[in-house]
C-alpha cells in the first residue's frame, strides 16, 4: 500500500510504505531526489515493537501516517495500529512509531471521510466493517485525535449475516453498532476485553446484540467525493461468490453512501467487462486493493499471481456507487509477484505509483506509471488516466510494457530486496514481461 504526505510542508513530496513481512517496517520515498540510490529510507526498522505484515498505509488529517498489521487471530498480540508521528522528518529508523491501542484489534483498511471519521475492515472470511469517531475530529495531532473516542461495527438489514463464497451480495439499509463506549474503553455486555487491555474487535462484533455483518475477507478500502459534498465508502471483499465456483470469477466490491447509509454491490463478476460488452466472468478474480484517480474513478486491483493479475478501472459515470462497467487497464505479468498500493498523485494527476512485492527474483519494486496529457482535449477528461483512457490503456500481457500505448511510460523508482531494505540495485526481474515490472 502506499500514501503520500497530503498535506503541510512540502506536500507531495514523499510516499509511504510499510514492509508486509514477519518483520515490517516503513520506508519513504523521496520524489524529488532524484538519485536512485539515496531516494529511499526506510524510517521504522523492520521489526520495531514486533510489527508485523505491515498493510494498512493512510495519510492522517494532521499529518501523521498510519500504517496496521494485516495478522490477526485468536490469542494474537498482533492487528494493531500504529502511527508515524513525524513521518516527513524522520532520519533512517528514526520514525517515532507509536500503537494507537484505542482501536480494537483487527487486520488491514484504512480510511477517512470528511468529518475525519475513521473507517477500517477486518480480514477474515467473516470479517466486519468498523468506524472510529474520535471525541477530537479534529485535533491537531495523533495523540489528541485517538485520545477518546467510539468504535461501531456495520450492521446491514438484521444483521449477523456471512457473506460466504455461495450467497449473494448482501446490500441494503445499515446501522453502524457500538462496540466500545464514547471513550474507547469497554461498553458492558459488548466489547471482549483482551489480557493486554484492548478490546478483540472480531468478537465484539460478532456479540449478539451487535450483529455485525460478516463479509468474506474484506481488504481495502477508499473515499470518494461526490460533486453534491456526499461521500462514498468503497470496499473489496476478495472471497466472496455467488455459487463457489472461482472459474467464472470470485469477489466483489462494495460502495456505502455515507450519507444514507444504504450499502450497494459497486462490481463483480458480472458486471460488463468494457472489452466485450458481457459479464467479467472468470477474468474478475480476487479484488483486494482499491484506487481513485483525480477524477474519482475506481480502480480495482486483484491479488493474483503475475501472469493473471490484473487492474481494472470502474466506469460510474453518474456516481450512484454502482459500476456500469469495468475494463482492465494496466497487468503484471511478473513471474511470482503481486501488485499492491496504486496510488494517484494528488498534486499531479498525469502520474500514479504502484508496487510490485515478492517477485521470483526477490527484488520488489515501486513503479512511477506517467500518461501524457491528451493533444486534443477530452470532454470531461482533462488528462489521459480515467475515462479518456478507459479501454485504451490496459497492455496486452504477451507483449512488452512499452509496446502498445506509447503515451504511457513505467519508471522504476526504487527497488529493494524482499523482507529488507533497499538495495539500489538496479536489475529488473528478468522474468516480468509485462505492462509493468
Amino acid at each position: 500500500m502506499i500514501a503520500a504526505n497530503e498535506t503541510g510542508p512540502n506536500a507531495g513530496r514523499y510516499l509511504f510504505m510499510p514492509f508486509e513481512t514477519g518483520a515490517a517496517g516503513v520506508q519513504r520515498i523521496d520524489l524529488w531526489d532524484n538519485n536512485y540510490n539515496t531516494r529511499t529510507t526506510t524510517i521504522v526498522a523492520p521489526g520495531t515493537q514486533g510489527f508485523v505484515s505491515g498493510d494498512a498505509s493512510l495519510w492522517t488529517p494532521w499529518g501523521g501516517y498510519l500504517t496496521a498489521e494485516e495478522s490477526w487471530g485468536a490469542g494474537s498480540s498482533k492487528g494493531r495500529l500504529f502511527e508515524v508521528s513525524n513521518p516527513t522528518s524522520a532520519a533512517a529508523n528514526g520514525g517515532t512509531f507509536i500503537q494507537r491501542s484505542i482501536l480494537p484489534r483487527f487486520s488491514r483498511g484504512l480510511a477517512f471521510d470528511k468529518n475525519n471519521n475513521l473507517y477500517f475492515v477486518d480480514e477474515l472470511n467473516g470479517g466486519s466493517v468498523y468506524k472510529y469517531v474520535s471525541a477530537n475530529p479534529f485535533a491537531t495531532n495523533g495523540n489528541d485525535f485517538f485520545a477518546a473516542g467510539q468504535t461501531f461495527a456495520l450492521r446491514v438489514g438484521a444483521g449477523g449475516q456471512f457473506e460466504g463464497n455461495n450467497a449473494p451480495a448482501i446490500t441494503g439499509a445499515s446501522t453502524w453498532e457500538a462496540i466500545t463506549d464514547v471513550n474507547g474503553g469497554v461498553l458492558a455486555g459488548i466489547s471482549a476485553l483482551l489480557g493486554d487491555g484492548t478490546i478483540d474487535g472480531r468478537v465484539s462484533a460478532d456479540n449478539a446484540a451487535v450483529k455485525g455483518t460478516g463479509f468474506n475477507r474484506p481488504e481495502d478500502m477508499e473515499i470518494q467525493n461526490l460533486a453534491n459534498g456526499n461521500q462514498f465508502l468503497y470496499f473489496t471483499t476478495t472471497d466472496s461468490d455467488d455459487d463457489g465456483n472461482t472459474a467464472n470469477g470470485r469477489s466483489r466490491v462494495y460502495s456505502i453512501d455515507l450519507g444514507t447509509s444504504e450499502v450497494k454491490l459497486f462490481a463483480d463478476s458480472n458486471t460488463i467487462d468494457m472489452a466485450t460488452g458481457l459479464a467479467a466472468g472468470g477474468e474478475f478474480r480476487n479484488a483486494d486493493n482499491l484506487a481513485i484517480d483525480g477524477e474519482g474513478n475506481i480502480y480495482i486491483i486483484e491479488d493474483q499471481d503475475g501472469g493473471v493479475e490484473d487492474v481494472w478501472f470502474a466506469k460510474d459515470e453518474n456516481r450512484d456507487g454502482v459500476a456500469e462497467s469495468i475494463g482492465k487497464w494496466i497487468s503484471l505479468t511478473t513471474a511470482g509477484a503481486e501488485s499492491t498500493g496504486l496510488y494517484f498523485d494528488k498534486f499531479n494527476p498525469n502520474k500514479a505509483y504502484i508496487n510490485v512485492q515478492h517477485p521470483a527474483d526477490g527484488i520488489d519494486r515501486t513503479i512511477m506509471l506517467t500518461a501524457a496529457p491528451a493533444a486534443v482535449p477530452v470532454p470531461g477528461a482533462a488528462w489521459l488516466f480515467g475515462t479518456a483512457l478507459a479501454g485504451f490503456l490496459a497492455c496486452a500481457a504477451t507483449k512488452p510494457k512499452a509496446s502498445r500505448n506509447k503515451d504511457v511510460s513505467f519508471k522504476s523508482l526504487s527497488g529493494f530486496p524482499w523482507s529488507t531494505n533497499k538495495t539500489g540495485g538496479q536489475t529488473r526481474p528478468a522474468s516480468g514481461r509485462a505492462c509493468f515490472a
